[in-house]
């Protein structure tokens, strides 16, 4: 999964990016449990989802161009009310694609989040064309606008 999301992200050569290491993992955890999501079948994980919690104003900042995506995760207060989501990323090995997984994860993600949260948006930033269409499609079913960097 770390070598598919070097590939896909490549976060460690672009200085903006999220450098996701189990710290980050420690602290979207401390964000909201809901926000890391993995599929296992044994053998380690074959899927796995981060979705961030943040303010409006951190997810305007985004988008705006003002705040990066490193930015966006450390600047995210603890303990407080979360207003918007954004879609981090989602990453399936190829031999697990196309089943829903990713979507599956997502939407519970979210589900959960909603729980303790008044979300009123999803945001993204989108790296690959099933991304890009993912989020659509997750943004729809889930009723929300979704917003685009």
């Amino acid at each position: 999964m770390i070598q598919l999301a070097e590939d896909v992200f490549d976060a460690r050569h672009d200085p903006d990016q999220l450098d996701v290491n189990e710290e980050v993992l420690k602290r979207f955890q401390l964000i909201h449990p809901a926000s890391v999501s993995e599929y296992n079948e044994g053998d380690g994980p074959v899927a796995w989802v981060l979705v961030l919690p943040t303010t409006m104003v951190l997810m305007n900042q985004f988008l705006e161009g003002k705040i990066n995506e490193k930015e966006l995760f450390y600047q995210t207060p603890l303990h407080t009310a979360y207003e918007t989501i954004y879609l981090c990323s989602a990453m399936v090995l190829d031999e697990y694609r196309r089943q829903g997984i990713a979507r599956r994860l997502t939407m519970d993600a979210i589900t959960m989040i909603r729980k303790d949260h008044e979300i009123r948006c999803l945001f993204y930033w989108p790296f690959t064309e099933e991304g890009d269409l993912a989020a659509k499609s997750l943004a729809k079913a889930c009723e929300l606008p979704l917003l685009l960097k």
